[in-house]
């Protein structure tokens, strides 16, 4: 099957009806690696801590070490020894505390994406260092009105995140609603991709990995290979689904299946959206509700053309790829689908008025950053503005409580899903045209040659946090810049 146009798909959301239809797929090989993963397995889900009395306190120990992958025995970062780590369960208004213990041989850190807290002191502070053997403790004070829904958590120390997340550095996190869903069955689906050589180990991310973004040959759901899941018809269950992937995007599909978006990353929308796809970047998630239909049906992740690289001379191109990512299995006698929930009515900045406009190009160049492109020797450079990353400058300078309208200009070949930290991004315009819907998202995915145009409230917090390209190996390039809210 050929990539879908990104003219054609509707990025970050799958809204509409697209009539594509997959074909099979299973497990994917661009080359032996040697490592067989174990058949389908029963679908199951990491361990789940729950804050109790507004406070949820854990310690997580990163390691590389033994871990069990596909159904079999492999080396890997972990989080506890599990891939992922533990899934975090809290509340608006909780406190979150979490002691990191560096058993690593590099340094390490924290970030917990898309949580709206402070970017300071021990709290989402990405220029924290924790050196092999040491440990730090973080603490989160989630705000009383912290919107609910899927966020994850993963390294984010400058020149290792792709690295540390690909080695299997990942954990979810559920922000609870105040009022809840009603659903047969609520699910936490962690997607990522690793590649293990015959010996169950990660080889070293090549040149040309680090120029598009390194993509694992082996696709997981939550560690597992092709997991089945159940279900009875009519029951309505509820997939929090998180693109944990270093570089590759998520063209997500279940045929057959009745489909409804409750919302992208920490956004919701007025209403919950049928949908037949959805698309992930990296680093984006999804609040789906799934009401079973009988039948077999095949969860799968479909190409998606992202781009290519200069110098990728023998025509690949990332993400291009048809993954059955699981299998769900709806038998049994029918159920009572639970009613339809009636979505909280999300801000909108659209009529707001804006305190200062700026724009950010990201691009990709040759010369800057000591990336070799291949024999050739050139070399290529991720900047934002000109510029690649220097944790001594400050990029950008706003004021608190402000709003401010952000153009995001991409001249590169390759799309770049955006990041900021603390503060979401309301999408107001793609490729010239406004966007008539509330959307909200903290990875706003920019086409290759094209811009997008987001409104973002500084609201709450002061100091200082990163923006950058998601796709990591891009953002350990260089692409990614320091905001300063003051």
């Amino acid at each position: 099957m050929e990539p879908i146009s990104r003219r054609h798909a509707l990025i970050l959301g799958g809204l509409g009806t697209v009539s594509i239809v997959a074909g099979g797929a299973g497990l994917f090989w661009t080359e032996n690696t040697g490592f067989v993963p174990s058949a389908a397995q029963r679908f199951t889900e990491p361990m789940a801590l729950r804050s109790v009395n507004g406070a949820l306190q854990l310690k997580l120990t990163a390691a590389e070490g033994p871990a069990q992958i596909a159904g079999r025995h492999a080396t890997a970062l972990t989080y506890n020894g599990g891939l992922p780590g533990p899934t975090l369960i809290i509340r608006p208004g909780d406190r979150l505390k979490i002691s990191v213990d560096n058993q690593l041989k590099q340094p390490t850190n924290l970030h917990v994406h898309g949580l709206h807290v402070s970017p300071d002191g021990n709290s989402d502070n990405v220029f924290v260092s924790i050196d092999p053997g040491s440990s730090f403790d973080y603490e989160y004070q989630l705000p009383p009105d912290h919107p609910p829904g899927v966020y994850w958590y993963h390294p984010h120390h400058h020149g290792l995140a792709a690295t540390q997340v690909f080695g299997g550095l990942y954990g979810a996190i559920i922000v609870e609603d105040a009022t809840p869903i009603p659903i047969s069955r609520d699910r936490v689906l962690v997607i990522s991709d690793i590649t293990l050589d015959g010996s169950g180990t990660i080889p070293a991310a090549s040149a040309m990995d680090r120029m598009v973004g390194r993509e694992g040959k082996l696709m997981l759901v939550n560690g597992q290979v092709s997991p089945q899941l159940s279900a009875r018809p009519g029951e309505r269950e509820r997939w929090r689904i998180i693109n944990a992937c270093a570089a590759r995007y998520l063209r997500l599909r279940l045929d057959g299946q009745q489909l409804q978006l409750l919302g992208i990353d920490s956004g919701r929308f007025p209403q919950p959206q049928d949908v037949t796809e959805v698309v992930l970047a990296p680093g984006n998630r999804a609040d789906l509700l799934v009401t079973g239909v009988a039948g077999t049906a095949s969860f799968q992740t479909l190409p998606f053309d992202r781009g290519a690289a200069m110098g990728m001379m023998d025509g690949t191109r990332p993400s291009s790829t048809t993954v059955n990512l699981a299998t769900f299995i709806v038998a049994g006698p029918p159920a009572t689908p639970a009613a339809v929930p009636t979505q909280p009515q999300p801000r909108d900045l659209r009529n707001s008025t804006v305190d200062d406009r700026r724009e950010l190009t990201f691009a990709m160049g040759m010369g800057a950053s000591g990336m070799s492109m291949g024999s050739g020797g050139n070399m290529m450079g991720f900047t934002i503005d000109g510029k690649e990353f220097d944790p001594a400058r400050i990029d950008t300078i706003v004021r608190g409580g402000t709003i401010e309208e952000w153009t995001l200009t991409n001249t590169s070949p390759m799309d770049h899903p955006v990041h900021l930290h603390v503060w979401p991004m309301q999408i107001v315009e793609r490729a010239g045209a406004a966007v008539n819907s509330v959307l909200w998202q903290d990875v706003v995915n920019v086409p290759a040659m094209s811009s997008i145009r987001v409104r973002i409230a500084f609201d709450d917090f002061t100091g200082k946090t990163v923006y950058h390209c998601h796709i990591l190996d891009h953002e350990d390039g260089g692409m990614m810049g320091i905001v300063n809210a003051a």
